[in-house]
């Protein structure tokens, strides 16, 4: 049985299950990159940071993401009891006390990471592991979060800008520069991207339903649901428009985002003509696929034209 493997084993199957490291390795890299290189292009900086700077930059992103899914595993434990025993910590892959550990061990190693090499980004550091503290309590009101799924939803997407704000500041605050007015566009950018992810992942069809499980068609309807998910694709596209704006990136630039929208708006447009498993899961895909299609096109294709100049 798995339940009776080594421990690395047993986080190797946890990892595929609940957090998949290259995919989320490639999508937090991509994050990172971004916003170090949006934050460089508005200040009018032509070159990117040292690559060590820039790995440690990864490390503390992901190790970050990391630390919000094993916080959510404990603030989740009862529901996940009740309703789903085929989860990782339900059916005793792994227990409550090793992902503490775990946890634990993550926490450290950033301290002394970035403690030793990037002295000045503590206080960042510091300002997003409060807010995931605080998240982890559902801010001492989780009744009330419960009851008013928006409000959750926007307190827990929070923590992506927060984490943007942290990156960005391998460029500005490492560089002894304050933070540039146009990285709020990009925090903006994140914000959204993070609540379109949580929609597209949540948009079922009536028989892939689970009792005591949230998802955005059993709240809205299929309809409505998916109506807010398209608007939260064009919400991301003004946004991110304004965010190439102030970077100077053109009108081919704003062509390019209009482009994408139209594109990945079409899973959604198939899934209301024929709602279907599949084509929900392709509203998962392209929800993924926007996010890192919108960081590529604010931060990181720009900052690469620029070096290969």
């Amino acid at each position: 049985m798995e339940n009776n493997l080594s421990l690395l084993r047993r986080l190797n199957i946890y990892q595929k299950e609940r957090f998949p490291v290259l995919a989320h390795g490639l999508l937090i890299t991509a994050f990172t990159f971004s916003a170090i290189a949006y934050s460089r292009i508005c200040r009018g900086i032509g070159s990117f940071i040292s690559t060590k700077d820039f790995l440690i930059g990864i490390f503390a992103s992901f190790t970050l993401f990391l630390l919000v899914r094993i916080f959510d595993e404990f603030k989740d434990q009862e529901d996940d009891a009740k309703y789903r025993k085929y989860l990782p910590v339900p059916r005793g892959l792994v227990s409550l006390k090793e992902l503490a550990s775990l946890g634990w061990i993550i926490a450290i190693i950033q301290i002394a990471v970035i403690g030793f090499f990037q002295t000045k980004m503590l206080f960042l550091y510091a300002l997003v592991l409060v807010y995931l503290l605080l998240m982890s309590k559902e801010f001492f009101i989780p009744e009330w979060l419960k009851k008013h799924q928006i409000a959750y939803i926007l307190s827990h997407m929070m923590i992506i800008p927060l984490i943007d704000l942290y990156s960005s500041g391998l460029d500005w605050l490492l560089a002894g520069d304050v933070l540039h007015k146009g990285v709020f566009w990009f925090m903006a950018v994140s914000f959204v991207n993070g609540i379109v992810l949580e929609f597209g992942r949540k948009i079922k069809t009536p028989s892939s339903e689970e009792e005591g499980v949230v998802s955005y068609t059993k709240l809205y309807g299929t309809k409505r649901a998916v109506a807010i998910w398209i608007s939260l694709l064009a919400t991301t596209t003004g946004l991110a428009i304004g965010a190439a704006n102030y970077a100077s990136y053109g009108q081919t630039a704003i062509g390019i985002l209009i482009s994408f929208f139209t594109i990945c708006s079409v899973p959604a447009i198939l899934f209301l003509l024929k709602p279907t498993v599949k084509k929900a899961k392709w509203i998962e895909y392209a929800s993924g696929a926007w996010t890192i299609l919108m960081y590529l096109s604010l931060g990181a294709i720009p900052m690469i034209k620029t070096l290969m100049a």
